[in-house]
């Protein structure tokens, strides 16, 4: 089972991360951009202001290849529950709202190129806060930590949980961390007890 974290930065994802890595030691932990050296591109792209939005797409893309070729996949294979802080969805909200007008229907675009060849999550927990609680968690570091852009990509949130409801279980991120834990907790236990 492929089971994912996902929401706007300053969530909670990787607090939850580990308290879910805690409850299922088992379990694949994962997170994107990965710690490859496509990962590491990635984060070159995100922390330098002027970088190209297509450009950094397909340095996005190349990471999740291989970070699906080398870790999900062949967990999944041997039956391993595998939890990833960010992806698929990450990418097309993101990326959805850095796209702007460079190219048409920007979410939809992203979308086509994933569906050759990933796998999409059984189970996504959607830890929704809104944009200026982020921001502030998050320290506004980077590029993509700003309230207006931040508030673009929960829009874009919104659209991928409207399009498939089943799959994503939001929880308030606004929450003290140990009852966002909580809900999550619940939530995967329940989750893995029905499969």
């Amino acid at each position: 089972m492929l089971v994912t974290l996902e929401g706007i930065d300053g969530a909670g994802k990787t607090t939850v991360l580990s308290a879910l890595s805690d409850a299922y030691p088992e379990a694949v932990v994962t997170r994107e951009p990965s710690e490859s050296w496509y990962g590491e591109a990635v984060e070159r792209s995100i922390a330098a202001p002027d970088s190209d939005s297509l450009a950094e797409l397909f340095l996005f893309l190349a990471d999740h290849a291989d970070h699906l070729g080398r870790v999900v996949q062949p967990a999944l294979a041997d039956g391993a529950l595998v939890i990833a802080d960010r992806y698929v969805d990450s990418r097309i909200a993101y990326q959805g709202a850095t796209l702007g007008d460079e190219v048409k229907r920007p979410m939809e675009y992203i979308r086509g190129i994933h569906e050759p060849f990933t796998r999409m999550p059984d189970l996504t927990l959607y830890l929704d806060i809104d944009p200026e609680t982020a921001a502030e968690r998050a320290g506004a570091t980077n590029k993509m930590e700003h309230v207006d852009f931040l508030a673009d990509v929960r829009a874009n949130y919104e659209r991928l949980i409207d399009a498939e409801p089943d799959r994503f279980v939001r929880i308030d991120a606004t929450q003290p961390p140990e009852e966002v834990i909580a809900v999550a907790e619940e939530t995967l236990a329940r989750v893995v007890d029905e499969t």
